[in-house]
């Protein structure tokens, strides 16, 4: 692993760090290589993240997996990316366990291979009893899906005189999100310059601080993401008032 240091108090570093990792397709053209090459590649960069995420004293990582939408790829890369995704999970499942990280899915599974679901249930049930570092994926994700689906079971609730009409506040729908129980993101990365948020978390990131690197996501590792974060202490947070935090001087880590 890169020898990275974080010259960032640990009280200015971000508690929840979420990610919309993107670039595999390009990375892979730019060495001439097919697209899949590039989501082999991608499953390094989360292994050395997640890894950096830990040391630098993050609390939840989440990580933009399969968004809602890109089942409008290419068949064959739909295939595979099922077949990576179920290979990973079995193949970090010990791992995991070893780090004592806790593991969230968000999403919609119903779409999902069978066998993938089962394997996702597998690796939750594994790390159950954890109480370290939250790794939460976002497979088959939408956050607009996430919104609606809020709205259908609080109507329900409502509906059905288990909820009063009036009652219902933000803390009412936090809790029928896909997320819940867990503290909206403080820092929100997106890799490869896009300057989209794409469907990713669109209640949670109300107040997040945002950063985009040109960097595709198979070359992000964790000198890019100890770049990232100290950009991130370097911020003054008002959450819409007038003061915040008194930002650090913007240093390299």
């Amino acid at each position: 692993m890169e020898a990275v240091e974080l010259n960032v108090p640990l009280e200015r570093r971000p508690k929840h760090v979420a990610v919309i990792m993107d670039g595999n397709g390009r990375w892979a053209q730019q060495q001439n290589l097919p697209r899949i090459e590039g989501h082999l590649r991608g499953v390094e960069s989360v292994r050395a993240v997640m890894e950096a995420c830990r040391e630098f004293g993050v609390e939840v990582l989440t990580l933009y997996c399969l968004s809602s939408e890109n089942w409008k790829r290419p068949a064959l890369e739909l295939e595979f990316l099922m077949t990576l995704l179920k290979e990973y999970l079995i193949a970090e499942r010990e791992s995991l366990v070893e780090n004592n990280l806790r593991v969230k899915f968000i999403g919609q599974r119903d779409r999902l291979p069978l066998e993938v679901q089962e394997e996702m249930e597998r690796t939750y049930q594994a790390c159950a009893s954890n109480d370290g570092m939250t790794l939460c994926l976002a497979i088959n994700y939408g956050a607009r899906l996430e919104m609606v689906d809020a709205i259908r079971q609080i109507a329900a609730e409502v509906q059905q005189g288990e909820m009063e009409l009036s009652s219902i506040t933000e803390d009412t729908v936090d809790r029928y999100l896909y997320t819940a129980g867990l503290p909206d993101p403080d820092l929100l990365i997106r890799t490869s310059g896009e300057m989209r948020i794409s469907n990713f978390l669109l209640w949670q990131i109300s107040y997040s601080e945002i950063y985009v690197t040109d960097t595709l996501w198979p070359e992000f590792g964790r000198s890019e993401l100890a770049l990232a974060i100290a950009d991130y202490a370097g911020r003054n947070r008002r959450f819409g008032g007038l003061q915040g935090k008194s930002p650090l001087p913007n240093t390299h880590a």
